[in-house]
């Protein structure tokens, strides 16, 4: 028998994604959505240590997808905001696709972006 070899799909150009359009061992993964859900915190054990987690989920107009939010993510995200994701990858979980965003991705929201931005003004 061969080995199994565990193909790593990109998204390849960075362009935005809809939630329809996720796929198993997708990474690179950018997507905008509106949380609609959320869970309280949990403590887990990681390789990390101990770590507060919450399970989310992630809307758009084509569909959901249940996301992780770890330790500040949890406190900073509440149901109902605009969110975007960039440098996701795609996982499964009980037989259902899961976002999960690395320590090297991005997760922003909505109003943050905008004060971002009021924040460059000059007069």
């Amino acid at each position: 028998m061969g080995k199994r070899v565990k193909h790593k799909l990109t998204t390849g150009d960075g362009d935005q994604m809809k939630i329809n359009e996720i796929k198993y061992g997708l990474s690179g993964v950018f997507i905008e959505g509106k949380i609609t859900e959320k869970s309280e915190p949990r403590t887990v054990n990681t390789r990390y240590g101990r770590r507060s987690v919450a399970d989310a989920t992630l809307e758009d107009e084509t569909g959901t997808i249940k996301m992780s939010l770890w330790e500040e993510q949890i406190d900073r995200v509440n149901i109902g905001n605009k969110v975007s994701i960039s440098g996701a990858y795609v996982t499964e979980f009980r037989n259902e696709l899961q976002l999960n965003i690395p320590r090297s991705g991005k997760l922003e929201i909505e109003t943050e972006k905008v004060a971002a931005k009021d924040s460059t003004l000059k007069f």
